[in-house]
């Protein structure tokens, strides 16, 4: 029996984080690629090892991503659980070079540590920013050590972000759209430098309303991040994301 399950989306219909044809692969101890990430990806996990502990047959699910999965982005997807090997995205960001930075690293706070938050920080130059790295365990984070990288677990991001320097840019990427739509909030109200949010139009649309409905002004948040042309992998959402804060923060790279 095959010691792994590849989870392919095989459709999708509205908003979806990532297109048809995506795969990763799930074994009893680790992952390699990713769906999407979020509460997706761990359902979807969840259900592959289920799977490979009692050698269950094969399947298809259609996934709604909606208030089940504490997601708002309106669409679904039909997943794919076979043993079957596919083609797995594990394309890595790497650092690009950078031209002129300026003397002083900027502050960067990533809220996130999945498979977005990883490839971001992989793309931020060291010379440019310092960053400081959340997420709700300390398991969640990748065995990374760097001198410009600060990593928090905390219980409560939203709370913590109420406590965030004020001239920080923000990258907000967390496994929760309540969590999101909290954060947002946080840092609305507490100021900051940038505030980039993952998403697309449809939770941008809800979150903004709701924000709104709360005497918050939305537009001070920018979303979705990075280009979209570049494509939905994470090193892909990444390169977009990091050049466009390289340009906020009037730091330079070559073309």
């Amino acid at each position: 029996m095959n010691d792994a399950i590849y989870i392919e989306i095989t459709h999708t219909r509205g908003s979806a984080p990532r297109d048809a044809g995506t795969a990763m692969k799930v074994t009893a101890d680790g992952i390699e690629g990713t769906i999407g990430g979020g509460a997706l990806e761990y359902l979807a996990i969840d259900r592959a090892r289920h799977l490979l502990a009692t050698e269950g047959n094969e399947e298809s699910r259609t996934i709604p991503l909606g208030p089940s999965l504490g997601q708002c982005c309106g669409g679904a997807v039909t997943l794919r659980y076979t043993r079957v090997p596919k083609a797995t995205d594990t394309a890595q960001t790497t650092t690009h070079p950078i031209g002129q930075i300026g003397e002083r690293p900027e502050n960067l706070w990533i809220w996130g540590a999945g498979h977005v938050g990883r490839a971001v920080v992989a793309a931020c130059p060291s010379q440019a920013f310092n960053i400081t790295w959340i997420d709700s365990s300390a398991d969640r984070f990748p065995q990374v050590s760097d001198k410009h990288i600060t990593k928090i677990p905390t219980s409560d991001m939203p709370l913590l972000a109420t406590r965030a320097p004020a001239n920080a840019h923000h990258l907000i990427f967390t496994y929760s759209h309540d969590i999101d739509l909290a954060l947002c909030a946080a840092l609305v109200q507490r100021g900051a430098a940038s505030i980039g949010l993952i998403g697309s139009d449809t939770k941008w649309a809800r979150f903004s309303k709701r924000l709104r409905a709360s005497g918050l002004d939305p537009n001070r948040i920018i979303c979705p991040i990075g280009d979209k042309t570049l494509g939905k992998a994470p090193h892909q959402i990444a390169h977009g994301t990091v050049q466009a804060l390289l340009a906020v923060s009037n730091k330079k790279v070559p073309a």
